[in-house]
């Protein structure tokens, strides 16, 4: 075990960051005009933990703040890509549902990359993934509780 302890995870920390930021860039490269990452990344995170959050949860599971939220939202409701609903738990509040509209946007977006993504599962083989992803998946849900917890 190497001594430095905190250098060794800024390190992973660093080769993930990078990593975000060049698969940011190919997803971008694919997206129609007027179309972020932050979009599909929302539409993602929905798919993921099950649609029907509010804005807040949302907000606070990207760690922005709600008026950044907010205009995401905004941008994927008027392109038809979710729904907001009222929350029937607080009248203050909505729900967003992703459409099927928006559902097709998000596996159009995937698919768009594979090109990409085969390019590079060409250099770097699928039993390394198969071997990495369990890793990163503990990783990353022993940050989400600890982001959670605070």
């Amino acid at each position: 075990m190497p001594e430095n302890k905190v250098a060794l995870f800024f390190q992973v920390f660093n080769e993930v960051g990078i990593i975000e930021q060049l698969s940011r860039a190919l997803l971008q490269a694919q997206l129609p005009a007027g179309f972020l990452v932050s979009h599909f990344s929302v539409l993602n995170h929905l798919v993921r933990v099950q649609d029907g959050r509010t804005p807040l949860e949302l907000a606070r599971a990207f760690q922005t703040a709600k008026t950044t939220m907010t205009h995401t939202l905004g941008g994927l409701d008027k392109a038809g890509y979710v729904e907001m609903r009222p929350n029937t738990e607080d009248a203050r509040s909505k729900r967003v549902w992703i459409s099927d509209t928006g559902r097709a946007f998000r596996e159009q977006a995937i698919v768009s990359v594979k090109p990409d993504l085969e390019r590079v599962a060409a250099e770097f083989p699928a039993d390394r993934v198969l071997n990495l992803l369990p890793e990163l998946e503990e990783l990353r849900k022993i940050m989400d509780r600890q982001r959670d917890e605070n």
